[in-house]
């Protein structure tokens, strides 16, 4: 059957208009106040409402409006603080000492600008990414999109989920087994959920003081073990890891996967629509543009020292190799424990349980947000978070149950997952951002262009090299005929995405012009 749907980008020569409220499928009636009183009655998709701005005397910078637009930026960073990306800061430290700080900081910058693309994409449309992928791509290439994402989210979520299991293993001093655990996880996560109901600054409130419990627990950990304030600095400033290993240089590599996640941009650009913006008034856009790159560099960089933290804790205390191998989640709990105590081992579970608690809610409302917008389906909550979940869950649980005595390869080997679904968002962020008859006069200067594609360029290449890392000598020959053909097909698909849907339509026409054209002259020789 035909696919009848039509391009919002047929050229990059239209002027720019701002799309017609019934496009945003996720806005319906209701309202949250945030401040003022004839604000426009729509509905955002998490919870009732939107969270209106208050309107200011003078056209400067104003922090009650800082305040009203508090909230996404935070929910987004959660992704940064994910177990996996925690497992990942202590392996850092315990590999490579405090050299790859500054890997982890220059990550946590490009996954800013990344985000910031998202957020605006999202302010200027007033669609999320997945509802303008649903309208730019033909029904194969989306539906393939929605898969790849559904698939990372499913990687992330076992991460997520198994180390809010593992947290109630240490903090139960292993009373609680780890498939108890993940099935514990799953069913709190529906109750955290009902906490929108009683509306989204409340929903907000809930994920900022996860993150402060993190940001006490492991800067607690920080300030008591001390690490080298001066090692600090040289490992943050200084791009060379010395005398690094193999592994650390995998590790190194392995950060930038667990950093930069690609549902947390479709995420991004969604968590933007629950503030009340008049689209119609462009200043009213850069307006939100400015105070969603601000709270967002905020949240980002509080997630960065968190990271820091925890990177810095493991490099002064346990970067012992001959003490303390195969570092994880779960050893590193048994190491606290042996050199700290049990009150140490307890703030360092309940850290984990704040990461994993966080991150599992604002996955599963990736998954809505994917779902919703590739599908276009409009289903009931309580339905569409029940499949979600449900998609995610099961995976899970299996893997709980079968595969909990090699978690710590499992990790490894999700974050080549989700690495390589990367540019399933990247691509699509890039393009729709510069395009002119989606973002007119705020599409991606030429410098921003230039800047993103070389950031594109450089994440899929190192996450390139973390799989290949993961697969090289493991694989039976046959197992190398099968990689290399998926590895065919996902160039073929990526390079479909990166020459962008005009330019592959153009290149299509071009190459039946020369095949007709070439018909033509063989048939004419032939006569002669």
């Amino acid at each position: 059957m035909a696919d009848d749907r039509q391009p919002l980008v047929p050229d990059d020569d239209l002027p720019y208009s701002p799309p017609p409220p019934d496009l945003n499928s996720s806005l319906q009636d209701g309202s949250e106040d945030g401040g003022g009183d004839d604000a426009t009655q729509v509905n955002f998709e998490i919870a009732p409402g939107q969270v209106h701005i208050p309107s200011t005397a003078s056209s400067g910078f104003s922090f009650r409006k800082l305040w009203a637009f508090t909230g996404p930026g935070w929910l987004m960073s959660i992704a940064y603080l994910d177990p996996g990306n925690i497992e990942s800061d202590l392996t850092a430290g315990a590999v490579a000492k405090y050299k790859l700080l500054w890997v982890l900081m220059w990550s946590t910058v490009m996954g800013l600008i990344l985000q910031l693309l998202a957020a605006r994409l999202g302010c200027v449309t007033g669609l999320h990414l997945a509802q303008v992928c649903r309208q730019n791509y033909p029904r194969g290439p989306r539906l393939a999109l929605w898969i790849m994402m559904e698939i990372a989210i499913i990687g992330s979520d076992i991460q997520e989920v198994v180390g809010s299991a593992i947290a109630m293993n240490l903090l139960s001093a292993g009373k609680i087994p780890i498939w108890a655990g993940v099935i514990l996880t799953g069913a709190d996560t529906f109750t955290f959920l009902f906490l929108e109901n009683y509306g989204l600054r409340k929903l907000e409130g809930l994920f900022c003081s996860l993150i402060t419990i993190m940001a006490f627990s492991f800067g607690y950990m920080y300030c008591t073990i001390r690490p080298d304030q001066g090692q600090i600095l040289q490992g943050m400033w200084f791009p060379w890891c010395q005398n690094c290993n193999k592994e650390a240089i995998q590790q190194a590599v392995g950060i930038v996967g667990a950093i930069i996640m690609p549902h947390n941009i479709y995420l991004h650009s969604a968590l933007v629509l629950s503030r009340d913006i008049d689209r119609k008034d462009k200043n009213k856009i850069k307006e939100a543009n400015m105070y969603n790159a601000i709270e967002s560099a905020i949240a980002l960089f509080v997630s960065f020292l968190i990271n820091l933290f925890v990177t810095a804790t493991f490099a002064h205390a346990f970067s012992d190799s001959t003490k303390y191998q195969n570092p994880s989640l779960s050893a590193a709990g048994k190491w606290i424990f042996e050199k700290y105590g049990l009150a140490m081992k307890i703030i360092w579970g309940i850290g984990i349980l704040a990461a994993g608690q966080s991150s599992t809610m604002t996955g599963t409302y990736a998954g809505q947000f994917v779902m919703e917008g590739f599908l276009d389906i409009h289903w009931a909550k309580w339905k569409r978070v029940l499949l979600t979940r449900s998609i995610a869950m099961g995976p899970t649980i299996v893997v709980a149950l079968f595969a909990h005595r090699d978690l710590d390869m499992l990790n490894n080997w999700l974050n080549v997952l989700m690495s390589i679904q990367l540019p399933f968002a990247l691509i699509p962020i890039l393009h729709f951002t510069s395009s002119e008859s989606i973002m007119g006069e705020f599409k991606n200067s030429r410098f921003t262009k230039i800047l993103v594609w070389c950031l594109a360029t450089v994440i899929i290449g190192v996450n390139f090299y973390l799989g290949f890392t993961y697969v090289d000598g493991v694989l039976p020959i046959w197992g190398y005929v099968l990689v290399g053909l998926a590895v065919l097909i996902y160039m073929m698909f990526v390079f479909y995405l990166a020459v962008g849907l005009n330019n592959w339509n153009r290149l299509i026409e071009r190459i039946r012009a020369w095949r007709s054209g070439q018909g033509v002259d063989v048939i004419s020789s032939g006569i002669n």
